[in-house]
């Protein structure tokens, strides 16, 4: 009937290499990072930075990041890089200069102390099990009705005041709506409508849920108040559910990306009982295809059409956008999902040949294109090409977003693109981190018209997250100032806010910290500060 379920089988005709594309590395004497896996104390009160260079004047807003910057407490270590204690920073710019501050996040003033002992994989399993109290959120800064949260993947966010810093008040989503967590990356419409995603775990199983929080609030207290949640997705196996960081938007669909790195709930819940570790119930499996729901927006309502491509691994989407009757999926992935359990601390600080065999253990994430077509029904003929575009030869395996020279820089992870102008919409630029280690170790950014792309890169420091900032009175897409916290092992106290230029990516200025901040995560540019 009309309404059966259709599976698309993601590839093209007989022509299956590019589903067996899987790239690791052959390098030989990594420098040691371990200085920037390190704790540091607090800078409550702002503090002044050295300039070196210009900062554009039109810049007058602050950037907010998010990471963990505590590691140990007394004789209790945490074991995985996600499970440090969350650290928020803002560089505050003016008339051309920058000051830093950075504060623990913590609830109502009282300095909260996460459990070393409840791992990321525990806090993650919080999605599935009822709330517990103490959660930390080190992922990234949220903003939800114009207000600012530290998140991470649990139920718990810290709503935070931007310019200060200080926690006002802890939220749990499972106050509001019948999820036990969602993700620290949100998409939001023009209107400030924000989408998001969290599980829920039900007596038939977990459940992946699409949630949307509206963006008008109804007083100063109001939080989450109007979240609903627009659809609830069952997993291909209730017992074994995905794991996921984030997920796409375009204009009228949320993507889900259910990934084979699985999560099997009866083995972590039982672990202790047969004295086995948590890792041991996250698992990467190959032999999984992966799955694209597609869930439109309005109704709220899941296409009737399964998307399947092969196995791979997703951490970031770069972008999504509805064309000529596809949609187009830009993402960050790889083609191995074991990487997830080897960012433990002792991992980041191992040296030497140990730090080599790990990283080239490691597939390299790449920029991707999956080309999905949206106007298929129960008559749609199966196992042929349904991409028609006549000036494009992509079909929905994937098209690589890159050339071949992308594979010297390590891969590309962390993308960002001009989000206030080409969310949701074709667009030509992206940028992110190379890896050419276990974090970001140079700057990219991509033309997609000619897959060419240029870089920053200097020896011995690493970059985080590029940040895109519109420029005034922008008229192209590229108008505007890449800002981006650079870091390095090798010189105590040399921290600096990087500002490139987004045209030229040559740079304008930096503003150097006289204190030490470790790799962090993820950031928002506070424009109304």
């Amino acid at each position: 009937s009309s309404s059966r379920a259709m599976i698309f089988k993601c590839y093209k005709g007989n022509d299956n290499t590019a589903a067996q594309k899987t790239y690791f590395t052959k390098v030989h004497g990594l420098p040691s990072i371990t200085p920037l896996i390190s704790s540091v104390q607090e800078t409550p009160e702002p503090i002044p930075t050295t300039v070196k260079g210009t900062i554009p004047t039109w810049i007058h807003w602050s950037l907010l990041r998010n990471g963990p910057g505590k590691f140990e407490f007394g004789n209790q270590h945490y074991n995985h890089w996600f499970d440090g204690m969350a650290l928020m920073h803002r560089f505050q710019i003016e008339d051309g200069q920058v000051t830093y501050r950075r504060r623990t996040a913590s609830e109502f003033g009282t300095l909260a102390l996460p459990d070393p002992c409840k791992n990321f994989f525990q806090r993650f399993l919080s999605r599935f099990e009822m709330p517990k109290p103490t959660d930390n959120a080190s992922v990234n800064f949220v903003k939800y009705k114009s207000d600012y949260y530290v998140s991470t993947e649990t139920n718990y966010m810290h709503r935070v005041d931007p310019d200060t810093l200080e926690s006002k008040q802890k939220v749990d989503w499972s106050k509001f709506i019948a999820v036990n967590g969602a993700t620290a990356h949100p998409h939001f419409d023009p209107d400030g409508t924000a989408y998001n995603m969290g599980n829920s775990y039900r007596n038939k199983g977990a459940f992946y849920n699409i949630i949307r929080v509206p963006p008008e609030r109804n007083g100063p207290e109001d939080t989450l108040e109007g979240a609903k949640i627009l659809c609830s997705i069952a997993p291909r196996d209730k017992s074994k559910p995905s794991y996921y960081h984030s997920f796409g938007m375009s204009e009228n669909y949320v993507v889900f990306i259910e990934q084979p790195i699985k999560m099997d709930l009866f083995k972590i819940v039982t672990g202790r009982l047969r004295g086995k570790s948590l890792n041991e119930g996250v698992y990467w499996d190959p032999n999984q295809e992966t799955i694209f729901h597609l869930i439109d927006k309005q109704t709220g309502k899941e296409m009737p059409v399964k998307y399947y491509t092969k196995a791979l691994s997703t951490f970031h989407q770069i972008n999504a956008f509805e064309q000529d009757g596809f949609l187009m999926l830009d993402m960050c992935c790889s083609d191995d999902g074991q990487s997830i359990n080897n960012f433990l601390i002792q991992n980041l600080r191992q040296s030497g040949e140990a730090l080599d065999e790990m990283y080239n253990t490691m597939s390299r994430p790449y920029p991707r294109r999956f080309v999905l077509p949206l106007n298929i029904t129960s008559e749609t003929p199966l196992e042929q090409n349904l991409n028609t575009r006549p000036d494009s030869t992509v079909f929905c395996t994937f098209e690589d977003l890159h050339g071949e020279d992308l594979k010297d820089y390590g891969g590309l992870e962390f993308p960002h693109i001009n989000y206030a102008r080409y969310n949701t919409k074709p667009y030509r630029y992206y940028y992110g981190c190379g890896f050419r280690h276990l974090v970001g170790d140079c700057l990219i950014k991509m033309d997609l018209e000619s897959k060419k792309f240029k870089v920053w890169r200097q020896p011995d420091l690493y970059p985080s997250e590029p940040v895109f900032i519109l420029s005034p009175n922008a008229e192209e897409e590229d108008d505007g100032v890449i800002l981006s916290v650079i870091i390095t092992p090798v010189k105590d106290k040399s921290t600096f806010l990087l500002v490139l230029d987004a045209k030229t990516f040559e740079e304008l200025g930096r503003a150097e910290v006289p204190v030490n901040i470790p790799y962090g995560f993820h950031g928002v540019f506070n424009s109304s500060a």
